[in-house]
């Protein structure tokens, strides 16, 4: 009985309702806080990780898993031979695609705008992603000599162009004649507009790759060699123990060729986990505040319990079990109601919808109808340790300030 009695008092003043109704209200506030700051973290995390799940699946329907470029460029037999290797049951790649792109620029009118341009051939598996994505048009009207382009929607918002329209494309190489330099342009018709969602629909255009090579003189060559896996997160380590599936060949996964998107989401996901943290925080020093208040209001309490035989560690483990079950108990709450508010925020946002009839994504203008959700272990594990450290942290100094009250100092006026 004597071991637990640091835990029962500490319990007991939790409880303490009797004389200290300022400090009940503080420590209050101190769990209510914690059990808020945890759960917003939780939710929001949860609906970042949604966002970034979302953004990455529609990103991996256009954009290649592996990339491999080479300056002397790569012949279809030698693809083909790459292919037989590759595709042999056993391996996790299910397609190998010739590559051939350049950077143009696209005028309509008086709007000009630099992008990228793609091969593409409505057989290969990859047109198949594409047709996935498109908004209007197909994909197998891009027909060899008709030079066809699919244009993103965002570069057909911003040149102001639909199925149909003609544009001209500048390449960054010129000709030269008798007659002097000049740049090469040709101009081609818009079949079809994509969609993804991501910076692809503004950066990205796709021609029939006959009509690639033919611009970019390459013959009967590529630039490269595309490869798509059935993960594409095991891209980097796919690559890692393959380091040359081709030799002579620069090798590309998508995450390094994506690496700036990225890293502006993760940085997001960090400032905005910092910025929630001060919840946290704040609720940390309200316990701070609520120990040192009882601390300063038990001082005869303490004083008696001393004179009975209790030690110094045992008056600090006092008030340490205070503060940590006022801690603990707002982080529990927290972490309930975050992680069910996390599995059904995608539910509970249609209901709101449906009754105020007020859409926070109006399917014409975004991609996603639904708020999405993504509610991950590590996440939920890391904010409940941050915030578990934060409250033991928070009640060291008061435990070690009723742990030095003298009990002669304490009785002298009482």
């Amino acid at each position: 009985m004597f071991k637990n009695l640091p835990l029962f008092i500490g319990l007991r003043y939790t409880r303490s309702k009797r004389r200290e109704g300022f400090v009940s209200f503080i420590s209050g506030f101190s769990l209510f806080a914690m059990a808020f700051g945890v759960m917003a973290l939780i939710v929001v995390l949860s609906v970042m990780n949604g966002f970034d799940r979302e953004i990455k699946s529609r990103l991996l329907q256009v954009v290649p898993h592996i990339t491999g470029t080479s300056v002397q460029g790569v012949s279809a037999a030698e693809i083909d031979q790459l292919r037989e290797r590759l595709l042999d049951g056993q391996s996790p790649v299910i397609s190998v695609t010739p590559m051939a792109q350049s950077f143009v620029m696209l005028s309509y009118q008086s709007q000009q705008l630099g992008l990228s341009m793609q091969a593409i051939d409505p057989g290969w598996p990859s047109a198949q992603l594409l047709q996935e994505q498109m908004i209007s048009g197909h994909v197998e009207q891009l027909r060899p000599g008709e030079f066809g382009i699919i244009l993103g929607s965002q570069v057909a918002r911003r040149l102001g162009v639909f199925i149909g329209d003609k544009l001209q494309l500048t390449l960054p190489k010129v000709t030269v004649t008798p007659a002097g330099i000049f740049p090469r342009i040709k101009s081609f018709v818009v079949t079809g507009i994509f969609q993804v969602g991501a910076q692809v629909d503004s950066s990205v255009s796709f021609v029939h790759q006959r009509d690639a090579r033919k611009l970019l003189q390459l013959g009967e060559r590529y630039q490269g060699v595309q490869l798509t896996l059935d993960d594409a997160y095991q891209a980097d380590a796919w690559l890692a123990n393959n380091p040359q599936p081709l030799a002579g060949q620069n090798w590309r996964t998508w995450t390094q060729s994506m690496g700036t998107l990225f890293q502006a989401m993760r940085m997001e996901k960090l400032v905005v986990s910092l910025l929630l943290s001060v919840i946290i925080a704040v609720a940390a020093f309200n316990i701070i505040a609520s120990l040192v208040l009882m601390v300063a209001d038990k001082r005869s309490d303490i004083a008696v319990v001393r004179t009975l035989g209790a030690s110094s560690a045992m008056v600090i483990k006092v008030f340490m079990v205070q503060g940590l079950a006022v801690g603990f108990l707002g982080i529990f709450v927290g972490t309930v109601l975050g992680c069910l508010l996390a599995i059904f925020i995608g539910d509970i946002v249609s209901f709101i919808e449906t009754l105020f009839g007020v859409y926070l994504f109006d399917p014409s203008v975004y991609l996603i109808s639904a708020l999405p959700s993504r509610l991950l272990a590590g996440d939920v594990a890391t904010v409940v340790l941050s915030a578990g450290a934060l409250s033991f942290l928070a009640t060291l100094y008061p435990a070690w300030r009723a742990g030095q009250v003298l009990p002669a100092e304490a009785l002298r006026y009482d």
